[in-house]
């Protein structure tokens, strides 16, 4: 791991699944892509600022018939110096067809589990289970909140940031689809995401 000093271009691309972001970070020992969950906070813009790079790595993928080699960084903290810069149109070149870190990140679909095996002829068969004398075997019921009580869909999106305070600060460890749409709740809330401390501020 290495803390630099850089420049760090955010775009906003609109792919498949929605909008999401992309980076390119200017540092003294080069530039790289940035795909980490947590540019999807960010606002179109530059931003100045020390990098904690904990991984260098070559990466492609295909994009519109052509192979795409890229050399990307994985980015810890980030300690920016403001809220961001307008892009220029002079500032680096994203490319339109650039691949949506959730389709690289798509697991493929596990193999189905085989069926239950049945006995032999002649293989006795499993006894049912036994019940206490009198005990009419009941079906379990499915697991459901209290009696009485509705899910609240903000508390199970934010789950442990649940209930929301007047400063929010996102874990982009989790899995990117969820991260995308805490974001987007936080922005129909009115929560206003501050570049240099990475959180997000209730409206005044």
């Amino acid at each position: 791991m290495i803390k630099i000093p850089g420049r760090l271009t955010v775009r906003t691309i609109h792919g498949r699944n929605g909008p999401f972001n992309v980076g390119r970070l200017a540092a003294s020992i080069g530039e790289f892509v940035i795909k980490d969950p947590q540019l999807d906070q960010f606002s179109e813009g530059v931003f100045e600022g020390e990098f904690l790079l904990i991984q260098i790595r070559p990466a492609s993928y295909f994009a519109g018939g052509r192979l795409v080699v890229e050399v990307r960084a994985k980015v810890g903290d980030m300690l920016l110096t403001e809220d961001g810069m307008l892009v220029t149109q002079h500032g680096p070149r994203f490319d339109s067809a650039e691949m949506d870190p959730l389709e690289e990140e798509a697991a493929p679909v596990p193999p189905e589990p085989p069926p239950p095996s049945t006995p032999e002829p002649g293989e006795p068969m499993a006894p049912p289970p036994q019940c206490e004398a009198g005990e009419v075997p009941r079906p379990q019921a499915p697991d459901t909140h209290a009696a009485g009580q509705e899910a609240n869909p903000d508390a199970e999106l934010f789950g442990l940031l649940w209930p929301l305070g007047p400063s929010v600060k996102l874990d982009p460890t989790v899995d990117r689809a969820l991260f995308r749409r805490q974001v987007s709740r936080l922005k129909e809330l009115g929560y206003r995401f501050q570049a240099p401390t990475q959180t997000w501020q209730a409206a005044a």
